[in-house]
């Protein structure tokens, strides 16, 4: 089964696709080279929500997590999110921006070694 966006998250995701953060941006840059032989989506729509990359061969989420993350109503709206892609049967795996800005060739390393270790 194809992981689709309802047609409002279509919308918002390609506006978010010009609006990326600097840490996604340059995640982006490197998971566009297809690490690993992956393919990977940027600000892909999901049921009513927006990934900031996906791999559906992996069915795999990759979020770049900045200090935004960790406030307000955040946790909770992220939990709900991580829960229902759960029930899509897509993991997620949440990247702190920091680690993208100060580490990007460990972080890309890590997300092709989690597709591979996935089979």
């Amino acid at each position: 089964m194809e992981l689709r966006g309802w047609s409002g998250a279509k919308r918002g995701a390609r506006r978010s696709r010009q609006k990326m953060s600097p840490a996604e941006v340059r995640l982006w840059l490197e998971l566009r080279k297809e690490p690993g032989g992956h393919y990977f989506r940027r600000q892909h729509a999901a049921g009513p929500h927006r990934l900031d990359f996906y791999c559906a061969k992996a069915k795999l989420c990759i979020e770049v997590d900045g200090e935004a993350h960790g406030y307000g109503d955040r946790p909770a709206r992220d939990a709900k999110r991580d829960a229902w892609l759960v029930e899509q049967s897509v993991r997620t795996l949440r990247i702190p921006a920091r680690e993208v800005m100060g580490n990007l060739e460990s972080v890309v390393r890590h997300i092709v070694d989690v597709i591979d270790s996935s089979g």
